[in-house]
Parts: C-alpha cells; structure tokens; sequence
C-alpha cells in the first residue's frame, strides 16, 4: 500500500534554516557589553564563557528547566547577578539584550525560496528545542506555527513535541514530514512519532548510526526535488 501523501512539514530551526553558533556567539558578547555598562562587577568576573557554563551547569540544578533554554539563561544570569551583589533586574536586563540579538540570524540562502514555493502548497510549521521566535525573525508568513519545547514540557526526540506539531497541523503524523540537522533529536524522534523524515547534512557529515531518514539532502532545494518527483 502506497504511503498517504504528505499534508504538512515540520521544520527544525537552528542550524536547519540558519547557523546557530555565531548567533548565540554575537548574543553573547552583546549581552556581556551591556553588562559592562549597567553592571560591571559582573562582567568583571564573568567571561561570556563562563555565563554560559552557568547556564550549561544550571541543567543539573534545575533538571525541570531542561526544557526551557530561556528560563535555563534567565536563572543562571540570577545567580550569577547574586553572587557579584546585583539584583534579579540585572538578570532580567542582560537576557533580554541577549534574547533579541538571539533573533537576529541569517537564513541560509534556499530557506526563503523554498518555504515560499512550499507554503503555497503545504502547511508548514517549525518545531524547535529552543527560544527563537518566528515572528521576530520575519517568518511568521511562511510558517503557520511553530512548536517548541518550552510550551510542549518536553524537548526533541520525545515524541510528544512532534505529537503538538501534528495537532497544530491538524493532519495525522503519517502524513507530516519533518525536515531536520540532528540525526537523534530530529530524525530519530520524529519517526518514533510516526512522521517521515528527512536529513539536512549540510555539512556532508557521515551518518553517526541508527535507521537512517527516509531522506537525505544537503540544502533546502533538495527537499523541492523530493517532493517534485514523489520520492518522500
């Protein structure tokens, strides 16, 4: 029996339709000069480095935020505040110059063309384990929703977060295809819930193990050639 048609796809966001490290990279040290300016003994004994260790290490403290990468950098940038005898509004300062540098990405080049080819088409959402938001970074129009963990209680590849992404769609998992970077969070998840998936390698990296995707691709345009020829 031939596969139902693909109604709806999903999208991964970080490193699927932009890069996140030198996001998270320039955040970072724009937080860390706003800091140097409002609140000084805090950068003076914190290096970006270490703000984000805190926020790495917070995991642990707090495993119920492990969910919520906001929360997680709001908390650690708290203590951090305590401990150089600063008050929560520093905390609450520093994460919001962060959140807003967070959503200045670039796209890489065939994200725009191809979710406007496809959002004539197809529902299309995003599902993501982390804070961007969709509207601040202009892709509101071509996305009709956007999943993430913070909201669901759980990150990928539990497979209630791509359960959320099928209701928004209002389609069955078997017919929503879920387009992502990570093999395990992405891929592996996805499946488990009963989606079809596809893998952007776009960095031609060798499959770490495991059932592969249905699908493999190096860029968006690939995706566009898949469903033009009926190969997903």
């Amino acid at each position: 029996m031939p596969a139902p048609p693909i109604l709806a796809i999903t999208f991964d966001l970080d490193d699927t339709l932009w890069a996140i490290d030198p996001v998270i990279e320039r955040a970072e040290q724009r937080m860390h000069a706003w800091l140097a300016e409002h609140y000084p003994r805090l950068p003076e004994r914190y290096t970006p480095a270490d703000l984000r260790a805190l926020r790495d290490g917070m995991v642990d403290a707090r495993p119920e935020l492990a969910h919520d990468l906001s929360a997680l950098r709001r908390e650690s940038l708290a203590m951090a505040a305590q401990h150089c005898g600063y008050g929560r509004e520093a905390a609450d300062g520093a994460f919001a110059v962060m959140w807003q540098a967070r959503n200045e990405v670039e796209l890489f080049a065939d994200v725009l063309p191809v979710l406007t080819e496809l959002s004539g088409r197809l529902t299309l959402g995003g599902l993501t384990n982390g804070n961007a938001d969709i509207v601040r970074i202009g892709l509101h129009g071509l996305l009709r929703f956007c999943i993430t963990a913070r909201e669901v209680g759980v990150a990928k590849p539990h497979p209630a977060i791509f359960d959320a992404a099928s209701v928004a769609a209002g389609v069955p998992a078997s017919q929503v295809l879920h387009v992502g970077d990570d093999p395990q969070r992405d891929v592996h998840g996805a499946r488990a819930a009963g989606m079809r998936t596809v893998w952007v390698n776009r960095d031609a990296q060798a499959w770490p193990g495991g059932p592969p995707a249905d699908a493999e691709i190096h860029d968006l345009f690939g995706l566009l050639e898949l469903l033009d020829r009926g190969a997903i």
